[in-house]
């Protein structure tokens, strides 16, 4: 039995960095699409200073949550959870039901492949993890081999 406290990994800064991005671009489309109706439709310029300023602040929140709150991968004595990864396959799984776990390169990113027993697999990209590949993928090889029967290959 897996004695050790559960790991979570972090977002990894480039990607922390793409989500403010993101909510950066959205806040300024309804910041145009504000100042066309503030403009056109002669609404008050005060929506439009409300607007900015929610929209601001919300990627603030963003920022912080991806920088210092949001895990992507959790590990814990009876298995794993990853969380804000498209193409991820199957995100929850208890470690009895992995087969084995390989490196390999999926769309030309580096990633951490998880065979489960029923054929389905569980893709993490090392790449949105704040942590070395090399700890991710020996965290994840202690865990499945406290579990007993699964392996690396």
């Amino acid at each position: 039995m897996d004695t050790r406290p559960p790991s979570d990994y972090r977002v990894a800064p480039a990607l922390a960095a793409r989500l403010v991005g993101l909510t950066l671009a959205v806040v300024g489309l309804l910041v145009f699409v504000v100042t066309v109706l503030v403009v056109a439709a002669g609404l008050d310029p005060l929506a439009l200073l409300v607007v900015a300023g929610l929209g601001v602040l919300g990627a603030a929140l963003v920022a912080w949550y991806a920088g210092t709150r949001a895990r992507v991968v959790h590990l814990d004595e009876l298995g794993y959870r990853v969380r804000f990864v498209r193409g991820v396959g199957v995100s929850s799984a208890r470690w009895a039901d992995v087969v084995d776990a390989t490196r390999q390169h999926v769309a030309g990113s580096r990633c951490l492949v998880l065979r489960l027993r029923d054929g389905r697999t569980t893709t993490i990209p090392v790449e949105v993890v704040a942590a070395s590949p090399d700890a991710l993928t020996e965290d994840v090889v202690t865990r499945l081999e406290a579990a007993g029967g699964a392996r690396w290959k």
